[in-house]
């Protein structure tokens, strides 16, 4: 627990630098979280009342399509922050769920806890609504750029802006995230193992 801790501060403190006596309070409000791959966080149509932050493993924000269908929008890896941000600030119903894509940990506050803690230092909510905010961003940045692209160009784009995830998450997982079978994705990365490039679009 206090490894993990000491990586959260280390994360924070990229940001801003944390008083050693606020250090101890926030560290009252966090809880620690194993988790296994599969393992459900927040479930679809549930509010978020949880902010996690990822101290190893990957976690998924998967939605459900128009045919029924999970699809994986977001993956989530170390030292980053994860909830679903609109329903965890606005206390709204989640349109998707959050689930443990690898082995992991996390830290943990609740919302009641964060709550509590923000009324104390108030600079704390500031910083942490300034790196959800970023992150969300950033991860729509790096979806957007999949969209519009035939499946071979969006695999590409994957492996060279995430390739640790490549390596880490099934490739199930990989296939929801491009939007193509798992079929596809096989042939697309023998032909990259070919040398070919590929030239299936889906």
């Amino acid at each position: 627990m206090e490894a993990n801790k000491k990586a959260f501060y280390r994360f924070l403190n990229l940001f801003r630098e944390i008083p050693t006596a606020d250090v101890e309070l926030i560290s009252q409000h966090l809880q620690q979280k194993d988790i296994v791959p599969g393992q459900v966080l927040l479930q679809q149509g549930k509010t978020a009342k949880e902010l996690f932050f990822v101290v190893s493993g990957i976690l998924k924000i998967i939605s459900i399509n128009e045919k029924g269908t999970d699809v994986i929008q977001f993956f989530i890896k170390e030292n980053r922050f994860c909830t679903i941000l609109y329903s965890f600030n606005g206390n709204i119903v989640a349109q998707e769920s959050i689930v443990a894509a690898t082995t992991g940990e996390l830290l943990v506050f609740s919302k009641t806890s964060l709550e509590a803690l923000y009324a104390q230092l108030p600079y704390f909510k500031n910083l942490v609504e300034r790196i959800t905010q970023q992150a969300l961003l950033d991860k729509i940045k790096i979806r957007n750029s999949l969209m519009g692209e035939e499946a071979t160009i969006r695999y590409h784009k994957f492996i060279s802006q995430q390739p640790d995830i490549m390596l880490r998450v099934p490739l199930s997982d990989v296939a929801s995230y491009l939007g193509i079978t798992q079929q596809s994705l096989s042939r697309i990365r023998r032909s990259f193992k070919n040398g070919k490039g590929g030239d299936t679009a889906e």
